[in-house]
């Protein structure tokens, strides 16, 4: 299929390797800035463009890969054509595609992506959504290759797996950064708790959260409490500190 990317961030710097990979062709490239189109058309051995009124018109799929806030205003610009317009976004619902085209659709993938990190697709889920049967044909048809886990979600369930991914991924990695910063103080090295990271990662696989879940909190254990909080300089990871165990403790209780 020919496939043009819009969006040249992290995702759509993974997707394009992925796609590429699967035998799809990367038709071009749009990116705000020039640097980001450039340097991802270059990846891909295509052409670029920075004017989203320059979006070639006679490619199959049309995948926006933007930041949420921009997605509608791209929409609103881009010059009408027949191929299948989809958006990878988790929280967006499928519908702002709506009097803009006449097949659409979404494929989120589940995951976290980094430009720098590479990524095997095989195992990461896409939840897909389509307004026709056609388009899902196509996109499934777009995936095959790429994805081994194909789940059709509604816009509403897909706005829950958003939510669940920003307490599962994004708050998990904020806490490995306060992390660091407690170890950086003290100049002990952050990879002496890799393999605390590993395991506690490892457990959530074979058992659920509730039953992997240890430390002093889950039986309010003051005394330990009282001292780690008197370690931290910080009153905002204090807060969350005492907010994450007082959780931790009222969740067991009650279960």
């Amino acid at each position: 299929m020919k496939i043009v990317l819009i969006g040249a961030g992290n995702l759509a710097t993974q997707l394009a390797s992925a796609l590429t990979a699967a035998s799809h062709q990367i038709v071009q490239i749009y990116s705000r800035t020039k640097e980001s189109a450039q340097a991802l058309a270059e990846k891909t051995n295509t052409s670029f463009t920075t004017d989203i009124k320059q979006i070639t018109s006679d490619a199959d799929i049309y995948i926006f890969s933007v930041t949420d806030s921009v997605v509608v205003n791209l929409i609103e610009q881009m010059p009408f054509n027949n191929g299948l317009w989809l958006h990878t976004a988790g929280s967006l619902p499928m519908n702002v595609f709506e009097g803009y085209c006449a097949n659409f659709g979404v494929i989120y993938p589940f995951q976290t992506f980094s430009k720098k990190r590479n990524v095997g697709f095989r195992n990461i889920p896409f939840l897909t959504e389509a307004n026709n049967e056609l388009s899902m044909e196509k996109i499934n048809d777009l995936l095959a290759k790429v994805s081994g886990s194909i789940r059709p979600l509604s816009s509403d369930k897909r706005k829950y797996m958003h939510l669940t991914g920003v307490f599962a991924c994004n708050f998990v990695n904020h806490l490995y950064h306060i992390s660091e910063n407690i170890l950086n103080k003290e100049d002990i090295p952050f990879d002496i708790i890799l393999p605390l990271i590993e395991e506690t990662a490892n457990k959530v696989k074979t058992l659920s959260p509730q039953e992997a879940q240890t430390g002093p909190a889950i039986r309010m254990d003051r005394n330990i409490i009282d001292k780690h909080l008197s370690l931290l300089d910080d009153k905002n990871h204090r807060e969350i500190y005492r907010l994450l165990s007082e959780d931790i403790f009222k969740k067991n209780k009650k279960d």
